[in-house]
């Protein structure tokens, strides 16, 4: 393992949680804007962030082969600060400006797809899974949000969160391009973004990645930024109360995302997947009957989080497992792009689905059978995996 490994991974993790920290903000506050009467619905105001920075990742995992993580980390913390100031001094205050602010603070999230290929390049083959779950950890940057957010604009003002993300985000901007250094071993991607976006998309695990990640990390994010109005809707919550369960949700989650890296280095990526689908589909099935809240509803919740927290983790060593390191950062690209969108479409389905029934199981057996679906892809992935191993042994 390359000198000052360790030190590039806790610098990249730092900086992915602060950028989701700033990408996370307007989700807890999407009650307190209906509550203020700038909307009836607040799902497309916490939605929009979610697939700029996802679709947005395409392009910057590209870009991350291209020119590497010192120079694309600092440049896009430094960017999001330009949305963080707009929304907390400006955009706050009226419906269409919420939408403008949060369609730039999606930039926030595309950083996702700059960390995996940096980390990647760092660590050997072996140890991938344990170095990718660890970076996941960064994704509890929208805990901090949870926790603070409300509590900061009811205690202090309206703009303090936004101001207090905005110097976070600036700070490691400078630490960042001071501290961080690209791996000995990384090399620049030549070709052409294109033409190296059509390769990948040419791979079979490009897609099968996809739909995984769509389903664990975009769950994870779904639940996240709707959670507090679900919550609220079908238990009776008040904002801060969702708030807050809804931040413990993103600790357990982030807390099995490493957990699911190192299992997946020890157990191999497709066996930690299908024991993460098994446990999500479990609770999904305990979900879709509205449970009481205490302590049935809080123990189904818990184990979702954990679910989709592991299969998080496991995913991305699955991409490191079987992809070529030159390709890591598009392949991530596109993975974290479906993982987002994954997130994206579930808070409008839900809200949709609410409206007409008045209930969330629906939306919640939606999530049953996409999570069998995954079931079935991760077989098929195992057995793609095995297929290889014995070509390669029969040439040998």
């Amino acid at each position: 393992m390359p000198a000052g490994a360790w030190r590039a991974l806790v610098l990249v993790t730092i900086g992915f949680g602060i950028n989701f920290w700033a990408w996370a903000l307007l989700s807890p506050l999407g009650p307190v804007y209906v509550e203020r009467g700038l909307t009836a619905d607040a799902s497309l105001i916490v939605a929009i962030p979610v697939l700029v920075g996802s679709l947005g990742r395409i392009l910057m995992g590209a870009l991350s082969d291209r020119f590497g993580a010192h120079a694309m980390f600092p440049l896009v913390s430094l960017i999001t600060v330009i949305p963080v100031l707009f929304l907390g001094f400006v955009g706050q205050y009226t419906y269409p400006t919420l939408l403008v602010g949060g369609f730039f603070l999606g930039i926030a999230g595309t950083t996702f797809a700059i960390g995996v290929p940096y980390v990647n390049s760092w660590f050997p083959p072996a140890n991938r899974g344990m170095a990718t779950g660890l970076y996941g950890v960064g994704m509890g940057g929208t805990a901090i949000s949870a926790f603070t957010t409300v509590p900061l604009v009811g205690a202090v003002g309206d703009r303090t969160p936004f101001v207090l993300t905005a110097a976070a985000l600036i700070a490691f901007a400078v630490v960042g391009w001071l501290m961080m250094r690209n791996a000995p071993t990384w090399e620049p991607s030549h070709k052409s973004i294109v033409a190296q976006s059509v390769a990948v998309m040419k791979l079979t695990v490009t897609w099968q990645a996809c739909y995984l990640y769509a389903l664990s990390f975009g769950g994870y994010v779904a639940f996240s930024v709707f959670l507090p109005t679900m919550l609220q809707n079908w238990y009776g919550l008040q904002a801060t109360d969702a708030s807050f369960r809804m931040a413990g949700f993103v600790i357990v989650a982030v807390i099995m995302r490493p957990l699911g890296g190192i299992l997946s280095d020890r157990l191999g990526a497709s066996r930690t997947l299908l024991i993460s689908y098994s446990v999500v589909a479990l609770a999904a099935l305990m979900l879709a009957f509205q449970p009481p809240l205490m302590p049935v509803g809080t123990v189904d919740f818990i184990v979702m989080a954990a679910g989709l927290g592991l299969g998080s983790g496991a995913v991305f060593a699955l991409v490191s497992q079987t992809s070529d390191p030159s390709v890591v950062g598009s392949v991530t690209g596109f993975v974290g792009a479906a993982g987002g969108l994954g997130g994206f479409v579930p808070p409008l389905a839900m809200a949709a689905v609410y409206s007409f029934s008045g209930s969330y199981s629906i939306g919640i057996l939606l999530l049953l059978v996409a999570t069998l679906g995954a079931v079935g892809v991760t077989v098929m992935v195992s057995r793609g995996a095995r297929a290889s191993v014995t070509d390669a042994s029969s040439t040998t």
